[in-house]
């Protein structure tokens, strides 16, 4: 069984762990991994953010840089001008709360001004340090993410000699670091970065040692959604990979994750709902 929380957000909670939490991904961007320009247009965004709602989801995590495998950084100006009218538009008629995904304090900053209350940062705070501060003073909600290396080598790092114990103590140091600045622990879930800096076998040891990270003392959120990773046990192919995503989240259920990141929301929210009978 998983302990449950209540997850403070800037202006709200969300009970975790009577209930798989579903985090439904909104990628304003012209090239992530699987959905990059579908939703580069503000209005398709908007309509998209609605439907993410509508199909069950509870979170709507909006991006506005990919960080797939290959991708570059954008101008912390324009990440803005991709997110922030999406943002205020959802904020504005959905119900449920909007997560934003950056790495970057400014960024974490407007974005919560024009209505997000969770910052999911991927760098779990290393890329910039006036990040936890930032979202302290905020009182937002905030995802740690394990990852390695800097932003332009994030999926460029050898491998490790114990991946288990690397994802435990640099999420400890990262939750360390949020309560110094003065992020509220009911504030804060972290992530074991499945297919950040890790190798598709690290990535699969990982995701069935979930429940060693909730030793750490925070819900815990897993992102397996349609990656790179799923190949190595099914294949490649848009159905296989779209299978292969169910079972890996459907597994990640059951080792222990309180919240689910997905593309597919409707798939997910019925496999929540049978694996939360079962598990």
């Amino acid at each position: 069984m998983r302990k449950v929380y209540t997850w403070k957000l800037a202006r709200a909670a969300l009970q975790l762990g009577d209930r798989t939490a579903i985090m439904g991904i909104l990628n304003v961007t012209p090239d992530s991994f699987s959905d990059g320009g579908q939703y580069f247009d503000p209005a398709k965004a908007i309509a998209r953010g609605k439907q993410i709602e509508q199909e069950g989801a509870d979170i709507i995590d909006i991006g506005g840089e990919s960080s797939r495998p290959g991708s570059a950084q954008v101008p912390e100006d324009e990440e803005m001008r991709r997110i922030l009218p999406v943002i205020e538009q959802l904020a504005a008629t959905v119900k449920i709360p909007i997560s934003v995904d950056t790495y970057r304090s400014s960024v974490a900053r407007r974005a919560c001004q024009a209505g997000a209350q969770i910052v999911n940062d991927i760098s779990g705070l290393r890329f910039d340090p006036e990040m936890a501060k930032t979202v302290a003073d905020l009182a937002a909600g905030l995802v740690l993410m394990h990852s390695r290396g800097e932003r332009d080598t994030l999926h460029r790092q050898g491998r490790m000699a114990d991946p288990v114990r690397d994802v435990t103590e640099s999420l400890t140091a990262s939750a360390a670091k949020a309560d110094n600045a003065g992020v509220a622990a009911e504030a804060v879930v972290i992530d074991p970065g499945i297919g950040f800096g890790k190798a598709a076998e690290e990535s699969i040891l990982v995701l069935k040692s979930l429940s060693l990270f909730s030793r750490i003392g925070h819900p815990l959120l897993v992102g397996t959604s349609r990656k790179s990773f799923i190949r190595s046990m099914v294949g490649d192919g848009p159905d296989a990979r779209d299978w292969g995503s169910a079972a890996t989240i459907v597994g990640a259920i059951i080792n222990g994750a309180h919240v689910v990141r997905v593309h597919d929301v409707t798939q997910a929210r019925v496999l929540a709902n049978v694996a939360d009978r079962i598990s």
